[in-house]
């Protein structure tokens, strides 16, 4: 199964960690990242149309989509493990998780998520999201094969 992350804007200032994790996380998922151009404006929804015109045309419509957003459904690393366990053994082709940049993601993306996802309930900038995931992918990995890494309860 392909993991899709599909991020607006650069890694810049977190670029290392984010690249170390996403290293990582290619041992258990077939990983592709993209990182589509943020959009210029002050105008909220009109940068994440933008956004989502440039996100959407990356995105295969065979694949779960993921949009991570801070009022999304909160998930253990348990959880997350075991919902990419079941798009696997269900023989899903891939997932999309989409990362949006300064004004989040456009509504319509959103509403044509399969899962709304939050890493957290505070408002991360997009190069933190973007590494939160990656660790998340790789731990997700871990749990599945058992390994030694995650040490949480749930």
């Amino acid at each position: 199964m392909i993991v899709s992350v599909l991020a607006v804007g650069k890694a810049r200032n977190l670029q290392r960690p984010i690249e170390e994790y996403e290293r990582k996380a290619g041992r258990y998922w077939r990983l592709s990242v993209e990182e589509v151009r943020q959009t210029r404006g002050r105008d909220a929804r009109v940068v994440q149309e933008g956004e989502a015109e440039l996100l959407g045309k990356r995105l295969d419509s065979r694949f779960r989509l993921v949009a991570l957003t801070r009022t999304g459904h909160a998930y253990s690393s348990r959880q997350l493990a075991r919902w990419l366990e079941e798009l696997q053994v269900g023989s899903v082709p891939g997932v999309h998780f989409l990362i949006g940049g300064a004004f989040g993601l456009a509504a319509g993306l959103i509403s044509r998520a399969d899962l709304a996802l939050s890493l957290s309930s505070l408002t991360l900038p997009h190069e933190l999201a973007r590494l939160v995931l990656a660790e998340q992918l790789y731990r997700a990995g871990t749990i599945l094969r058992n390994e030694p890494y995650h040490k949480g309860a749930e």
